[in-house]
């Protein structure tokens, strides 16, 4: 019910649940308005974004390739990291599917593009209903949401990505030559699709560690306690945002993700000191 008791127009009077549902329709409206507007920039530069960023994972001459390589030998590791070039030749088996499949990345580009804004109405919805000392200790939230989402969102576009594809593409059943792989557009989409985003939340777990521990729901012994099955969770979710099955992959997703688990644990802790000295300072 604290969601109710949101300030109007500067006053503290308490919203019907009729006027809260049109506070939400209005966050809602705002936000969809900015993934079409974005979506309709990504449709018009549609071409040059395929050729330059979708296609990105599975050119040879993606820069992660070059990078993962370079690397492979600064680190004395021979060619451990440098994945053989990968022709995959996509096709559309459909009259409509490169037109649905240019609608779909517009429309997933414009999420992820509007993401801040997004969280930001989102924010604008759940604040009124927060006391003065919850948001100011809740500073900086939009940046930091923000801030995870893009930095996994990179993570699966510019390292995930190539190894999933790189994999998938030279995986052989059988004697060479019995089975060819002709993956369609959509397919190659929905699978880049799943790991951007996959990754981009699974990223945001030192947010999630923040607000359940400020609310009290979670603590950094907690934390500590259960990071044994942590480990097996994360390797689970690991499983589920790579689509191919080999470990290298999934290693790559678990390293991560057990250190934003780490970190999680560290941003507990503080916010949890924090507490307790805004207690003591309560009770003094």
């Amino acid at each position: 019910m604290a969601l109710l008791n949101r300030n109007r127009s500067g006053n503290k009077a308490e919203m019907s649940f009729i006027d809260h549902l049109e506070e939400l329709r209005k966050h809602i409206i705002r936000s969809v308005l900015a993934i079409i507007i974005m979506a309709v920039v990504i449709f018009i530069y549609r071409n040059w974004i395929f050729e330059n960023i979708i296609k990105g994972p599975i050119n040879p001459n993606f820069i992660s390739y070059r990078a993962l390589c370079d690397f492979s030998h600064w680190a004395h590791m021979g060619d451990a990291l440098c994945m053989p070039p990968v022709k995959v030749n996509l096709q559309s088996t459909t009259f409509g599917g490169q037109f649905l499949g240019s609608i779909s990345i517009a429309l997933v580009g414009g999420i992820i593009v509007a993401f801040p804004y997004i969280f930001w109405e989102f924010w604008r919805f759940v604040r009124p209903a927060l006391k003065d000392k919850e948001v100011k200790n809740t500073r900086f939230i939009i940046f930091w949401v923000s801030f995870f989402f893009f930095c996994g969102a990179a993570f699966g576009f510019f390292l995930l990505g190539p190894f999933t594809f790189n994999f998938l593409a030279g995986f052989q059943l059988g004697t060479e030559g019995t089975i060819i792989t002709l993956p369609t557009f959509s397919d190659y989409i929905d699978n880049l699709t799943n790991i951007i985003l996959g990754c981009g939340l699974a990223f945001e777990l030192p947010v999630l560690a923040f607000i359940l521990t400020k609310i009290g729901l979670i603590s950094p012994g907690f934390l500590k306690r259960s990071r044994k099955y942590a480990i097996v969770v994360i390797l689970i979710v690991a499983a589920i945002i790579t689509p191919s099955p080999d470990w290298m992959s999934q290693f790559i997703v678990f390293i991560p993700l057990f250190a934003l688990y780490e970190l999680s644990i560290l941003v507990a802790s503080r916010v949890s000191k924090q507490r307790e000295r805004e207690e003591e300072e309560e009770w003094s």
